[in-house]
């Protein structure tokens, strides 16, 4: 019988390998939820009047730590379900605010890929850019992980 829902193994893999999530749109629950689950509670984020007032950021800005997460959790869902293991290192960086009200989707593009000395495990590394419903890219991140190979 086969198994549904399993992510990608690391052996299945190309290096120049690329792919992309579904679309997520996200909305003031979303902001709200996410501020308050991590403490983020600055006032950018809980003064609808701020960004006016002190003309920081046009809209209504969410965390780009929120961006980052919600796109982790759509590879999470579509590409490392029961085969992800470890995320060992990531590095982000910003280019634009991104506010409620806006798409984003993952654009992913494998790296680097080697095996563990130990088990059927391998190291992947992507470069993984956040891009908006204008197709301009917000967040890039590099992610290195330890994924399970197949048995």
């Amino acid at each position: 019988m086969d198994y549904v829902g399993l992510g990608l193994f690391w052996t299945d893999l190309k290096v120049g390998q690329k792919f992309r999530t579904i679309n997520r749109t996200i909305t003031e629950a979303d902001l709200v939820n996410f501020i308050n689950a991590t403490g983020m509670v600055e006032m950018i984020f809980t003064d609808v009047t701020f960004s006016e007032q002190y003309g920081a950021i046009a809209g209504r800005p969410v965390p780009g730590a929120l961006c980052y997460c919600f796109i982790e959790g759509l590879l999470v869902q579509a590409t490392m379900q029961h085969t992800g293991l470890a995320m060992l290192e990531s590095t982000i960086k910003v280019h634009a605010p991104t506010n409620v009200g806006d798409t984003i989707h993952g654009e992913v593009e494998v790296t680097a890929i080697r095996p563990t000395s130990k088990g059927n495990r391998g190291i992947v590394t992507t470069i993984n850019n956040i891009v908006n419903q204008r197709y301009e890219v917000v967040i890039t991140y590099s992610a290195i992980r330890m994924m399970a190979g197949r048995s």
